[in-house]
C-alpha cells in the first residue's frame, strides 16, 4: 500500500526559532511510518481474528434444529432440552425486533459471578437469541414471525459466533456465512402498519459488538442486568435467585449487585434511564479493549458520569443518532424513542 502526501512549496521563515528543510522532511517520513503502522496493526488484528475463529466454525452445526433448542413448534418458542430462558433489564435496540433470550451449560456446571459484569462461563456454554416480529403487537395470539437466531458457543476458552436465518415455513433455521436483508412487516402498539428492510448480519459482523482485545465476548449477559425480578411458573422473584435455583449460577446474595434499570421504565430517573441505554448500545464498542477504543467518549454504566465525556460529546452524540449511525451496525431504522429521551437528558 502506498500513502502519498502533498505539500506546497515550503518556505522556512523565523517564528523565533528555525525549521529546516531536512526536520520537516523527517516529521513527514515519521508521520507516514506511524499511519502505515496503525493501518497495518488494525488489519492484522482483524486477520488474526478471522484466522483464529475460522478453525472453529466447523464446530457449529448446520441447523438451529440440530441443538433440539425448542420443544415442539420452534415458533412456539418453548425453551426444551435443558435450556433456560433468561431476560435482560435493559437490551439492545434492534430495529424493533422482540427477543428471546437462552442458556444452557454442560451437565454439572454453573456459571461463576466475578463482579457487576460478565461472569465466568464453562466450556460448551449455549448463547441462544433470537429475533422475532408479532404480526400484530395488538393481539400476540395472532402469531410471530421468527427472523433469525444467534448462537454464542464457547469451545476451548474461545466463543464462537453462529447465525441462523428461519425458513418461511418456520420450522427449521440453516447457519449461514453472509449477510443478507428480509422485508418485514408487522402492525405496533399503537396501529402503525410497520415495514422495514431487516439486515440479518453476517457472522464476521459479530465482532463488531463482540469483540473485546480480539477475541468475542458476550454483552448483554451481565450481572447487573440479569438482577431484576421475573415471573416463573406464575411467582415473582429476583432472576439471580432463580438462575441458581435452576442450576445455572453458583450461589450468589442478589443484593451483592447493583442492578441496571430498564431504561423504559419511567419510575427511573432520566439520567438513569438514559446511562443505562447507552450502556447497552453503545458501551461494548466504546471501551478500552473494543472496536471504538480510540473515541474518547465511554458509556459503561459503572463508569462516573464526569469520566465519560458523554456531556462533552452530547452534540456528537445526537447528530450519530438522528442519522442512524450509531449504533453503526445491528439498525436499519433510528429508535425513535431513546432518542427524544436522550435529547431530553441534554437539555436539563
Amino acid at each position: 500500500m502506498s500513502v502519498f502526501f502533498y505539500f506546497p512549496a515550503f518556505r522556512p521563515y523565523n517564528f523565533g526559532f528555525i525549521i529546516t528543510i531536512p526536520i520537516m522532511k523527517r516529521i513527514i517520513i515519521v508521520t507516514i511510518l506511524l499511519v502505515t503502522a496503525i493501518i497495518a496493526a488494525v488489519y492484522l488484528a482483524g486477520s488474526a481474528y478471522c484466522a483464529s475463529t475460522a478453525q472453529y466454525d466447523r464446530m457449529l452445526l448446520p441447523r438451529i434444529s440440530d441443538y433440539k433448542i425448542f420443544a415442539g413448534e420452534p415458533v412456539a418458542l418453548i425453551p426444551g432440552n435443558g435450556f433456560q430462558l433468561y431476560e435482560l433489564s435493559t437490551g439492545l435496540f434492534t430495529d424493533y425486533a422482540e427477543k428471546q433470550r437462552l442458556i444452557k451449560l454442560p451437565a454439572s456446571k454453573t456459571i461463576v459471578a466475578v463482579n457487576d459484569g460478565l461472569p465466568h462461563f464453562p466450556d460448551s456454554t449455549i448463547l441462544v437469541k433470537t429475533f422475532y416480529y408479532f404480526n400484530d403487537k395488538r393481539n400476540i395470539s395472532k402469531g410471530k414471525r421468527l427472523i433469525e437466531t444467534r448462537l454464542l458457543v464457547k469451545y476451548n476458552g474461545q466463543w464462537l459466533a453462529g447465525t441462523y436465518v428461519w425458513n418461511e415455513a418456520q420450522t427449521d433455521a440453516v447457519l449461514v456465512s453472509k449477510g443478507a436483508t428480509t422485508a418485514v412487516s408487522w402492525i405496533d402498539e399503537n396501529a402503525n402498519t410497520r415495514n422495514i428492510t431487516y439486515r440479518i448480519p453476517a457472522p464476521k459482523d459479530c465482532a463488531s459488538c463482540h469483540k473485546s482485545n480480539n477475541l468475542l465476548l458476550p454483552a448483554g449477559f451481565k450481572m447487573r442486568n440479569l438482577n431484576r425480578n421475573v415471573v416463573r411458573n406464575n411467582a415473582t422473584l429476583n432472576q439471580l435467585q432463580y438462575l441458581q435455583n435452576a442450576g445455572v449460577l453458583s450461589p450468589v446474595d442478589p443484593a451483592a449487585f447493583s442492578s441496571l434499570p430498564d431504561w423504559q421504565n419511567e419510575k427511573h430517573t432520566i439520567p438513569e434511564r438514559v446511562r443505562a441505554y447507552l450502556e447497552m448500545n453503545c458501551a461494548h464498542c466504546h471501551n478500552d479493549k473494543g472496536s471504538c477504543a480510540l473515541s474518547s467518549v465511554r458509556f459503561g454504566w459503572e463508569i462516573p458520569l464526569a469520566d465519560t465525556r458523554i456531556e462533552n460529546k452530547k452534540y456528537r452524540i445526537i447528530n450519530l443518532m438522528t442519522k442512524g449511525r450509531m449504533p453503526r451496525i445491528g439498525t436499519t431504522i433510528v429508535d425513535a424513542e431513546a432518542l427524544t429521551l436522550i435529547k431530553k437528558y441534554f437539555q436539563q
